[in-house]
Order: C-alpha cells, then structure tokens, then sequence
C-alpha cells in the first residue's frame, strides 16, 4: 500500500485466507450445553432446528483448520438470541449458553492467537432480536419508555402484526435499532469496542451495512481502530461498494459481485473469458486501494453451496476455487465448502459439517489445500500485481507478480484447446505446473501449452531446476 494513500487497512488481511463458521452447524463441542430439542447430527437444517454446535467444537476443530492452511476465521454470530442463527440478539454482552460463555470465547481468542491465526466476530447493529432487552422494555412501557427512542415507533402499543415497527425486511422478531439516536449509537460503539478489549478479537463482519447511515459507520470506525489499529472492519454489502471503501468506514466489503461473474464464467457460461477478464478488471480497478482487503467468497450461509450452485461440476468448481485462491483480495472458505459438502439456499446451505472422512470429496479437500498452501507460500499471490496476460474463447490466463516472485495462471471451462500460446512478457523461459511433473517453454515471448485440457485449470510456476 503507498504510504501516501489516504486508505489505510490492516496489513495481515492480505495474508489472510477466512474460514467462515456457522457456530450450531460446525462441531458439538460439549454436550451439555445443548439447547432444549437438539436434533442428531446431519439431520436436515430448517430455519428452526438446533444441532448443538458451540465454540467448544470450534476449539476442538481448531486442528483441522490449521491442516486446511486457513489462518483466519470468521463467526457468524455468537451472541444470546433465540433462533439457531443467532442475527436476532437479545444480550450484546453475554456469548450465548448454548454456545458456551464470554471466558469461553475469551479461551477461544486466545487459542487462535496462539496458533498464530486471527478471529472476527458478527456484528449485527442494524437490528437486534424481540428479546432485547431494550425493546422488552419498550414493549411493556410503550412511549414511557427511557429506550423509546432506540427504536423506530411508528404507533403504540407494540405490535407485530401489523407492525407498529420499522424491522429488517419486515421480520417481525428483528427490530430496526436507531442508531440516529445518541444513546443508541453510545451503546452499539460500547459493545464494539467491549469485545475487542475483553477478548481481543481482529474486527467485526458487519451485517446488513448498506441499511446503516454512513455517518454511523464512520464513528464506528473511529471507536474500533483507536482501540485496535489493525482491527479489520468488512462490511455485508451486496452491490456496488464503492461508498463504503473511501478510507473512512470499511476497510473491505463481501465482494458478492465477483462471486457472481465467478458463477457467470465457471459454471452458466454466461460470460466468455474476454468478457470475464473485463468484468474482473473493471471491479478490482473499480475497488482502488481497497481491493486487497476485499472478502472474496463463493458461497456462505445466505447463498447456495458452491457445489450444488455448479450443478455437482465438481471441475467447474475447482476452476472458480483455483480463481479464488489467486486473485487479488481475501479468499473465504464457507465451512464444509473444503470437503464437498451441499445445499440449496437456507436453511438447506447451512446443513451439518461432514466429520466423518469416508463421506467428504476427497478431491475437492486436497485441491484446497493445495491451493490454499500455495497462496500461503507465494507473496506474487497475496501482495503483488495482477496482469491478464490472453483470451481465448472460454480460456483466460494472467500473471501474478512481486518483486522476487510470479505465478502463471490458466483457466479453461470450455472444451480442449490445443497449441495454446500465452504471451507474456516475463523472462522466465522454463515454467512446471504445480507437480512438477510436467515443463513448458516459454522461451518465445509466450509459455507454449500443447493442450489445455477442457474444465481444468493449470497454475505455472518458474522451474528453477532448468534455469
């Protein structure tokens, strides 16, 4: 990042790759904190149903994260609410019981820092649950209220049907905070900072950001970073997010439009390689000096399973997770996403984690880790410059470089194409793809693929054993 940039972020989120955990769905850690009613693992999710998933199984599967190469996680909330997803907070302050308590997450905080990994945490501001405790009080005292004003009233007494109530998307037991109110916005930056105090967690996901004024936004951005500098702050956003990555509210946002030009390519062929290549350089141009710090994911708990969205083209997958793994911005993993697991969209995304090795996609696994591995091992892929070296027809290749290393990338969801050329202006003049087992001349002024293979992908490294 040029030093005299106004846009500042922090800089492990280019080293970042994110594992997203959907707390009730990852691992039961302990039993005994079970919420009443706890279905048996791997039954079918509904909107309603518990599994018993905590931070205990969080701790537990810490291992299998490290294994994955993933050095970031990200929780879907944690906070005490009622339903199994957790977006409907009733105490901002307390970790809920059926996922263990604050000394728990505190443990948990401690433990990923430990390994040398980082945590963000699920911050949902723009509503809260029925059960908060504020609008309890609202409820029972209508307009006499002291939290009256920490909501959007539009007639007493409450009530739900009809609203009375401004709520997120009409849901009634998710009231809308006013957060144009002082004592609202004091609170909201108390709990933002509590957490990063008490547990010393990295940054906040912030959900439903775009419903949020940005003035909000940039106090709490002030409050977050004069606590923790390097706290990172992404905001949900599903469109356009130019006006959230000025330098003053979010250091990145989910970037939900390079998922869609990634299914656009990969798997609908809607798009052709030129018009990819366009589409993915507008954006990233688009995204400044933000884009490195851009969530990058291919589903998580709102969208269908990358599997199932690519019809179970387990190839055409692997394509869009080779992209995933060698662009510019943060990759997410969205769990069970590494060992094939499936779903529509919620509840049917949100089913249990696979613990069982006999049933994961043990191709799909170790691709990810190998690429993850290689993203880890490679700066040229965290750090350096993106350059689109060709198109051809559904074939699109680039080069990602640094001062000291470069990758090569090919991505091929069409049919063969043979006697590739792919022009570039490195100096290398002897590449491997990422076995080893097999070499490419690039002593032409272009790496020379004799066939590129349909529905693959090939990664080109310098072979420096032939230099």
């Amino acid at each position: 990042m040029d030093a005299s940039s106004p846009f500042a972020a922090p800089d492990w989120v280019t080293d970042a790759i994110f594992y997203q955990v959907f707390p009730d769905r990852f691992c039961n850690g302990d039993p005994s904190n079970d919420p009443p009613g706890v279905e048996p693992w791997g039954n079918p999710p509904s909107r309603e149903n518990f599994f018993g998933g905590d931070l205990q199984g969080v701790l537990r599967k810490l291992d299998h994260l490290q294994d994955l190469g993933v050095n970031a996680l990200y929780l879907n909330p944690i906070f005490r609410a009622h339903t199994n997803h957790k977006y409907d907070t009733c105490d901002y302050l307390e970790v809920d019981p059926a996922f263990g308590s604050n000394d728990l997450l505190r443990e948990l905080a401690r433990e990923v820092h430990r390994r040398d990994m980082r945590i963000i945490l699920d911050g949902v501001f723009n509503h809260c649950g029925d059960g908060f405790w504020a609008f309890e009080d609202v409820k029972a005292k209508g307009p006499a209220s002291r939290y009256a004003d920490w909501f959007i009233v539009r007639s007493y007494p409450i009530t739900a049907n009809p609203l009375s109530y401004c709520t997120c998307g009409g849901a009634s037991y998710l009231p809308k905070l006013n957060l144009g109110h002082h004592e609202t916005r004091e609170y909201v930056l108390k709990v933002a900072t509590h957490w990063l105090e008490e547990t010393e967690i990295d940054g906040w996901r912030l959900d439903c950001a775009s419903r949020i004024p940005l003035d909000f936004w940039r106090e709490f951005r002030a409050a977050v970073k004069a606590v923790n500098p390097q706290a990172y702050l992404v905001g949900e956003i599903w469109r356009d997010a130019t006006p959230w990555i000025r330098g003053d509210t979010f250091d990145g946002t989910t970037n939900y439009r390079l998922r869609e030009l990634i299914s656009g390519y990969c798997a609908a062929d809607i798009l052709d390689a030129e018009d990819f290549a366009f589409e993915v350089d507008s954006l990233r141009d688009g995204h400044g000096d933000a884009a490195p710090f851009m969530l990058n994911l291919l589903g998580n708990h709102d969208t269908s399973r990358i599997l199932t969205a690519f019809k179970g083209e387990v190839d055409r997958v692997l394509i869009a997770v080779a992209f995933l793994m060698t662009t510019v911005g943060a990759p997410l993993i969205y769990y069970g996403d590494e060992v094939g697991l499936c779903g529509e969209t919620d509840p049917d995304c949100r089913r249990t984690m696979k613990w069982d090795q006999t049933s994961w996609d043990h191709r799909i696994h170790e691709v990810y880790r190998e690429l993850i591995g290689l993203r880890r091992e490679h700066t040229a892929l965290r750090r350096g410059h993106f350059e689109s070296l060709m198109t051809f027809d559904r074939v699109y290749a680039y080069r990602r470089v640094d001062e000291s290393d470069e990758i090569v990338v090919v991505l091929n969801p069409g049919s063969a194409v043979k006697d590739l050329r792919v022009p570039t202006t490195s100096r290398t003049e002897a590449w491997r793809d990422l076995s080893g087992k097999r070499r490419y001349d690039g002593t032409s002024g272009a790496i020379l693929v004799d066939c590129m293979l349909p529905l693959s992908y090939l990664v080109l490294l310098p072979d420096r054993d032939a230099l």
